[in-house]
């Protein structure tokens, strides 16, 4: 009877240790879901009960798109955007021009077509960000105001940010540049859901001077 009891519970312990037991894959997925590609996912905050320290935590991690250089090469504080993932100055030399598209000499789209070509990116349109809307050398604080103000946003309410931060096919290329370059943190969807639950959290920006 002893040598038939022991085989048993070596059998109910290994059970219960199983890698494949559901409950072990469902904490393993929860795990696996808090970040997408570095970036992570809005309910990685949900545990933060304070509505502004939720905020802040939210924004700060939306910094790392909107600080990374997919995004701040068309955000530059002057009137020639920057390239690559240093943010050198673009090499040939443009300007912003009207309606940020360059000049009638040079286009963006002379460069700049529908799709990425060998090192050029692409994309249907192809123009710089206004110029109040400067993310360069900007802190994390000056950007979050930027991005709430109406009147240096585009007109936004912050339902139309967060629409556009998720859904706009421009935007979307910070996750589809060419090989050479780093795409952004995450994918479009998460920094959509990050920007949600940030303005679903009251939508408050670090103090003035903070990173």
């Amino acid at each position: 009877m002893r040598k038939l009891m022991i085989p048993a519970l070596l059998l109910a312990a290994a059970a219960c240790s199983n890698p494949e037991d559901p409950s072990n894959t469902q904490e393993t997925n929860t795990a696996a879901s808090a970040s997408v590609n570095g970036l992570a996912t809005a309910g990685s905050f949900a545990t933060i009960a304070d509505e502004r320290e939720r905020a802040l935590a939210l924004f700060s991690e939306i910094g790392k798109v909107v600080q990374h250089p997919r995004c701040v090469n068309c955000h530059p504080r002057g009137d020639r955007p920057l390239q690559g993932d240093a943010g050198i100055p673009h090499q040939p030399h443009v300007v912003r021009g009207d309606g940020g598209i360059g000049v009638s000499a040079l286009r963006c789209t002379t460069c700049h077509g529908a799709e990425n070509y060998a090192n050029v990116p692409g994309h249907d349109v192809w123009f710089l960000a206004p110029a109040d809307m400067a993310w360069e050398d900007k802190s994390l604080a000056e950007i979050c105001e930027q991005i709430k103000d109406p009147t240096r946003n585009g007109d936004r309410t912050l339902a139309d940010v967060a629409d556009h931060m998720a859904n706009d096919e421009l935007v979307g290329y910070g996750w589809r540049p060419p090989e050479h370059l780093e795409p952004a943190p995450g994918d479009q969807a998460t920094l959509g859901e990050l920007v949600g639950a940030w303005i679903e959290a009251g939508a408050h920006c670090p103090d003035p001077g903070d990173a």
